[in-house]
């Protein structure tokens, strides 16, 4: 079952912002509704990043979805910064978009920094809507090089309406890892420091520049609101929150998400994990389903499947290893074996199926079926996937391989 709070605790960068909660997830997912075109950072200043999403010098409309997907992905599934970089890699790729800056310092400030933001701004409507009376500062001690001014906010203890928390919550600088805790009836209240300014930041003193604000702060309310709405198992986070975002843009996020390495990467390993025994998440999210999707479903079946997503069930990987897995039968059959290998070729048939099919209907549950299918190399490679009403899910029942050799 899903913990709705994030870790108490501060470990190391990998501990805390790998540990997707609802409100984080809910924050992200409200901005993408404005996916903002700019040429350097400074062109969206502060507050204006709660209720919008850029990178830096992007400016093409489906640049910044696939952009926008990647970030999503490790916010909302705890993809590690190596995934997000090998995201990034072919989104830039594919786009030819020439970015600024070294590649491994450009894929680190993209991925910690809306890591550290939407956490910050997830534990934010957690505070507010707890109505704690007093927050304390908390300074991270995984950080390497820590800064002084940091390590002298640590610890102390204010009003929970304190002007010194509008420019001073965390994160409030460029790889800045402190956090916020909530405190009630504390022993002790310490005095805010002087709000002396920086110069050359215009920001006060231990603050970088354009970092002067409180992440979350425009949007707690519709944050809370968001987390509100019960999402009970960790998996369904995949879908959660996307359903104000307009249809268009909604149809592009969910292919560009299909689109990642990461999510290839995830299909392969999920399967890997369920058939060598080890621990796995119960279902394996592969994406909403587009408008398309739904209207050729509506069209075949009679179903409305709008808001639903595909996702690979463990029961159906063991299926398919023990029906489509061994290679003389399958040659008996014109087909060939399926490997866990197999499973990164899904989110292409999904994206692009040659073929949506009515399969008729489960033997076992008496549950529509429908059938994708999709020519990719030498290969017909074809997923059939069963309606799941209460889930709102199409989940994996059978897949398997023609013509290969």
């Amino acid at each position: 079952m899903l913990n709705r709070n994030p870790p108490m605790t501060e470990p190391a960068i990998s501990g805390v912002f790998r540990e997707p909660f609802q409100e984080q997830v809910a924050f992200f997912r409200q901005k993408l509704g404005n996916l903002v075109p700019t040429e350097r950072w400074t062109d969206m200043q502060k507050e204006a990043h709660d209720k919008g999403f850029m990178v830096a010098g992007a400016a093409k409309a489906d640049l910044l979805s696939d952009l926008a997907a990647a970030v999503d992905k490790a916010i909302s599934q705890g993809t590690s910064l190596g995934a997000f970089r090998k995201d990034f890699k072919s989104i830039t790729a594919r786009h030819g978009w020439d970015y600024r800056g070294e590649f491994n310092w450009r894929t680190k400030v993209i991925y910690q920094t809306n890591m550290a933001t939407s956490y910050a701004a997830g534990r934010l409507a957690q505070l507010r809507d707890a109505e704690f009376t007093h927050w304390e500062y908390i300074h991270s001690n995984a950080v390497a090089h820590p800064r002084k001014q940091h390590l002298g906010w640590n610890g102390l203890v204010l009003s929970a309406d304190d002007p010194f928390w509008n420019a001073h919550y965390p994160p409030n600088g460029w790889g800045c890892q402190c956090r916020v805790r909530g405190r009630n009836n504390p022993d002790k209240v310490g005095q805010a420091p002087d709000d002396e300014i920086d110069p050359r930041t215009g920001e006060p003193v231990g603050i970088d520049k354009g970092w002067g604000y409180m992440p979350g702060n425009t949007v707690s309310a519709t944050v809370t609101s968001l987390a509100a709405r019960t999402v009970q198992w960790k998996y369904e986070l995949a879908k959660a929150y996307l359903e104000n975002l307009p249809e268009g843009l909604k149809d592009q996020f969910s292919r560009s998400m299909r689109d990642l390495p990461s999510t290839r990467d995830a299909a392969r390993q999920f399967a890997g994990r369920v058939l060598d025994d080890r621990n796995h998440t119960e279902y394996q999210s592969m994406g909403l389903l587009t408008s398309e999707d739904v209207s050729k479903i509506q069209e075949l079946k009679g179903l409305d499947v709008a808001g639903y997503d595909f996702a690979l069930d463990p029961s159906s990987v063991r299926h398919i290893q023990k029906k489509h897995g061994d290679l003389k039968s399958e040659a008996l059959r014109g087909q060939r074996a399926v490997t866990k290998e197999d499973y990164e070729k899904i989110p292409e048939l999904l994206n692009s199926p040659d073929e949506i099919t009515d399969s008729g209907l489960s033997h076992t549950t008496n549950n529509p079926l429908i059938e994708y299918s999709k020519v990719i190399g030498q290969d017909k490679y074809s997923l059939v996937l069963e309606y799941r009403k209460k889930r709102k899910m199409l989940v994996s029942t059978t897949f398997y391989i023609q013509g290969g050799n």
